[in-house]
Order: C-alpha cells, then sequence, then structure tokens
C-alpha cells in the first residue's frame, strides 16, 4: 500500500508521531464520552428537581441533588447547604459560584492536552525532515557527480514525509481541540444557567 510505503520512508520521526496521534486521539474520544455522559445527567437532573424546587419542595430536591454525580448536583449541593429560611440572596449566588469553580476543572481536563500534542506533532515533523536532509546532503557530498541531483531530489522527498505527516495528525488534533473546547464551554453555560435558576426558585424576593 502506499500509505505503508509512505509511512516507512519517512523514517524513526514517523513512530514518535504515529505515538502522538494516538494519544491524542485517546484523550479526544474520553473527552466526548464523558462530556455527552454529562450533558445527559446534567438535564435528567434538571428535569426531575426542577418541579420540585417551583413547588418548594426543597427537601426533596436536595434529597435528588445528594444522590446524584453530576457536576450539576455538586454546584448546587453548595447551595443546598446554605440554604435556610432567612438566607439571603448574596450568600446563596456565593455558595453556587464556588460550587461552579470546583467542577470546571473536571470538565476541562486533560483538553488542553489537545492543542499541545498538535504543536509536538509538528515540531516533530519539522525536525524529522530536518535531521533527513541533513543526512540527505551528507550522503550526496560524498556521491557521483551525476548522480548527485537525482539523488538529493529523492531523499529530499523522503525527508518531506515526516513534516507532512506531522501536519496529517496535528490538524485533526486542532479541530478535535476546538470542539471539545467549545462543548465544554457551553456545558459550563448550562450548569451556571441552572445555578442562577435555582438560587431564583429557592429566595422568592
Amino acid at each position: 500500500m502506499d500509505l505503508i510505503k509512505f509511512f516507512q520512508a519517512g523514517g524513526a520521526f514517523m513512530w514518535p508521531i504515529l505515538l502522538v496521534m494516538a494519544v491524542g486521539l485517546a484523550i479526544a474520544l474520553e473527552r466526548f464520552i464523558y462530556l455527552s455522559r454529562t450533558a445527559r445527567a446534567i438535564n435528567v437532573l434538571w428535569k426531575k428537581i426542577a418541579p420540585m424546587l417551583k413547588a418548594n419542595d426543597f427537601g426533596r430536591a436536595k434529597q435528588i441533588v445528594s444522590e446524584n454525580k453530576s457536576p450539576l448536583s455538586s454546584v448546587l449541593a453548595y447551595g443546598f447547604s446554605r440554604f435556610k429560611p432567612d438566607v439571603k440572596r448574596e450568600s446563596l449566588e456565593s455558595a453556587m459560584e464556588e460550587g461552579v469553580m470546583e467542577v470546571i476543572p473536571q470538565l476541562e481536563e486533560r483538553t488542553h492536552y489537545l492543542a499541545t500534542l498538535a504543536n509536538v506533532a509538528t515540531l516533530l515533523g519539522l525536525l524529522g525532515t530536518i535531521i533527513g536532509l541533513i543526512e540527505a546532503f551528507t550522503a550526496v557530498a560524498a556521491a557521483d557527480p551525476a548522480e548527485k541531483a537525482n539523488l538529493l531530489s529523492s531523499s529530499i522527498s523522503v525527508a518531506m514525509n515526516t513534516t507532512a505527516f506531522g501536519l496529517v495528525v496535528a490538524i485533526p488534533l486542532l479541530l478535535l481541540h476546538s470542539y471539545l473546547a467549545t462543548r465544554t464551554s457551553k456545558l459550563v453555560d448550562t450548569i451556571e444557567m441552572a445555578a442562577v435558576k435555582c438560587s431564583n426558585l429557592m429566595i422568592n424576593e
């Protein structure tokens, strides 16, 4: 296959780039599954407790929140821990904000590695190309003058394979990073909106 020949012709630096691609795809898949499950869990939890909050049944709502393990439940648990009949809105909102600050690192965990891995793949490709060119010029210097042009062109072609492969790996990783970062941001917005709605229902001013 041409793909196998392309990979073999790239030299030793193709393997580290391949490893970077495997690690990046594994992180992206894990984050995608985690964010998808978290989004579903948040929606299910809010649909359960919203009617209870509207009915001022805070006891049942608090119990359901305590039994849930989603990031939203962690945020709302902070609010319920401060809730009492004469609680001030500022106190409740401050507790919710503290909860949001706690769950954001969980939602963003490992996503930033994708951008780093994309840069590493690009740099490994460039490094492989530079080393390949150095070896090519060294070999050409000792070659027969009649064969220098052909040998140099073929050597440069092989050396460029690592840069091409590095970019092939880096571009999808950057796109995945952008997608997951956007999805994480939307999830944080959803949690913050739910926390505000919960505060409004708990404090009737």
